[in-house]
């Protein structure tokens, strides 16, 4: 038997790691299933390769038991095990090669998580939930089996054991504070959370299955216990797109997403081997107009091992309301979520994954165009926020986004240009688009505009006017307006100026009258020769102060101004007859009546006449027509 002393120069290292690492001690039970995993398939790559002669691969598993009274957790593979030399070279030296760095390192981020592994320290993590760990281990090679034992100080013990079957053995003595990890609940929930996709069978106890045999009035149900194999070994990502049907993608998604009941729109198989490794399914469920919507869906694994699914950083932002999987082994295991942000090779990653998405869109929209228009108001506001936070993808999503009309149309940006160019060039050949954001609350405005014969978009997402804002300083000679944005001839003026029918003198007192009657801090007036059939009193709302209210709202556009009151243009037609009949009308008390009732109708159409003003106005108008 040897003894001897952990190679270490911090003597109190275990302390330290419990304090440090106290938050994420639960990771202990990932990090040794890893390490199982990791001896698994170095014996099958020897067994493979001719290194390991009249050794058997076989059907190795990896299993987890509980023994409740003994206070005890085993963790048995039967991998490539070690010889006592390998047991000293590997565990009691080159763990601790960087302990001084890590102790320097996080001695004032105690929450950091995961960062054990990172400095070899993976199979120590144990420490932070048992008093002593022992490890019995024989190797593939022919050599004795070894015993080593460590009651959590730098010392330790190492002796021959009799163990014969080659793989290796890890004894968790549990002590008094972390008995909730002798449940067997609480391991399936840790064996499902960081383990359910390991390359390698997990086994943790029993379950019982129900066969029927025979046929008909012959059939009988037989029970068999069988291993409960907690993990999937050959998830949907690991395998060729080639050799996956639909029907695959869809079960992938009920094992990852049990408890939706959606199914989600498409999915993005992502598989590239450079310039480095990543796997991954991507889904796009249906997505709401909810900026605020649940994130953290997409898992991200390394070598099908879990690493968090808080991927914002990671994942480029506007991904992270998908569902799925990525998996990539140059993504660092154990470090903290910064640390990974700052990683060059996660940057190129998250580079990739934009290209791959944008592309897959593309090719979707190609495909099946009709599809893809009926699933638009599903997945637009994640194709709409990628153009606006990533450059490339903006790019890209030029061939597929689509601008749909009020009238059910859906357009390309090079399509809308060609259809309504004709119509809506206005005088300075500035190609004016038109949009609503509500075909209820603006079907006036969209009507007056339909009778011009111009095209309105219905553009509705919470994002819209930040897009706009984009879309216009990225692309040559055009503007949105939305077309309660002010008159429709204003939107789109045109060479021919209407002659008003008022003379200067007549539009004077007009103006002095409806300015008594008018209240200022809500509304500008406006006096317009429109054309006489356009409604007499119109309320618009400049397109470049609602578009900034708006911005400020959701983040972003001029500071300050989404706390500004509303305020509204009051637009009047001064060839409309109601107008006419206004100024030509002799009594004082008629003239504010046909004021106030024109406004009120005019308020009524934009949805803003509300409480005690629309109590008097249907008052005021049951009286008119006594």
């Amino acid at each position: 038997m040897t003894t001897g002393n952990i190679n270490v120069s911090v003597e109190n290292i275990f302390p330290l790691i419990k304090k440090f690492l106290y938050s994420d001690h639960e990771i202990f039970l990932r990090e040794l299933i890893s390490n199982a995993t990791d001896a698994t398939l170095k014996l099958k790559h020897l067994t493979n390769i001719g290194e390991a002669p009249g050794v058997e691969y076989g059907n190795p598993v990896i299993e987890v038991k509980v023994d409740k009274e003994g206070k005890k957790l085993h963790i048995i593979d039967h991998g490539i095990g070690m010889t006592a030399d390998e047991v000293q070279k590997y565990i009691n030296e080159v763990a601790f090669s960087g302990a001084e760095e890590f102790l320097e390192k996080y001695k004032d981020s105690a929450k950091d998580s995961g960062i054990i592994g990172h400095f070899g320290l993976g199979f120590y993590s144990a420490f932070m939930v048992a008093n002593t760990v022992e490890i019995i281990t024989k190797s593939y090679k022919d050599e004795p089996a070894s015993h080593w034992s460590c009651d959590g100080s730098p010392k330790y013990s190492l002796e021959q054991a009799d163990k014969k079957e080659r793989g290796t053995e890890i004894i968790l003595h549990i002590n008094k504070d972390s008995e909730e990890f002798l449940d067997d609940a609480k391991i399936t929930q840790l064996l499902t959370k960081y383990n359910k996709f390991m390359p390698i069978p997990i086994k943790f106890g029993t379950k019982e299955e129900t066969k029927t045999t025979g046929e008909g009035d012959d059939a009988k149900e037989e029970k068999t216990t069988v291993d409960n194999i907690i993990n999937n070994p050959d998830p949907a990502w690991t395998k060729q797109p080639a050799d996956l049907k639909e029907e695959d993608y869809k079960n992938f998604y009920r094992e990852l997403y049990p408890m939706q009941f959606e199914e989600p729109l498409f999915h993005i198989h992502l598989n590239v081997d450079y310039p480095f490794n990543l796997t991954g399914i991507l889904y796009f469920p249906k997505l709401s107009n909810d900026m605020s919507m649940q994130k953290d869906r997409i898992q991200l694994y390394q070598n099908q091992v879990f690493v968090t699914d808080n991927v914002e950083g990671i994942v480029p932002e506007f991904l992270t309301m998908l569902k799925g999987v990525i998996d990539s082994p140059d993504i660092p295991l154990n470090v903290s979520r910064s640390y990974l942000q700052a990683d060059g090779n996660v940057k190129k990653i998250s580079s990739y994954i934009t290209r791959k998405v944008a592309d897959k869109l593309k090719s979707i929209f190609n495909e099946n165009r009709e599809d893809f228009e009926k699933k638009w108001n599903d997945i637009k506001i994640v194709i709409e926020y990628g153009m606006l936070s990533e450059d490339k993808f903006f790019e890209k999503a030029d061939k597929f986004t689509l601008y749909p009309t009020v009238d059910g149309a859906y357009y390309t940006f090079e399509e809308l240009q060609e259809k309504i160019k004709d119509g809506q060039t206005d005088k300075d050949n500035k190609l004016v688009i038109l949009y609503a954001s509500d075909k209820d609350a603006q079907h006036t405005y969209i009507n007056e505009a339909k009778e011009r014969g111009y095209e309105v978009l219905l553009l509705d997402s919470p994002i819209v006017s930040h897009l706009l804002q984009k879309l216009e300083t990225s692309k040559e000679n055009i503007s949105f307006a939305r077309v309660d944005a002010d008159s429709i001839d204003n939107l789109i003026k045109k060479d021919d100026e209407k002659i008003s029918k008022l003379s200067e003198e007549e539009k004077e007192t007009l103006k002095t009258t409806l300015d008594e009657v008018i209240p200022k801090e809500k509304f500008t007036v406006q006096l317009e020769a429109l054309d006489s059939n356009a409604s007499p009193f119109t309320i618009t709302q400049p397109e470049f102060m609602r578009r900034m209210k708006e911005m400020s709202a959701t983040g972003g556009g001029m500071f300050g101004m989404g706390n500004m009151p509303e305020m509204y243009n009051l637009v009047v037609n001064t060839n409309h007859e109601l107008v006419n009949q206004i100024v030509n009308t002799k009594t004082k008390a008629k003239q504010e009546r046909l004021i106030k009732q024109s406004l009120d109708l005019a308020r009524l159409s934009q949805g803003l006449l509300k409480g005690e003003e629309l109590t008097n106005f249907v008052k005021r108008s049951y009286e008119m027509i006594k």
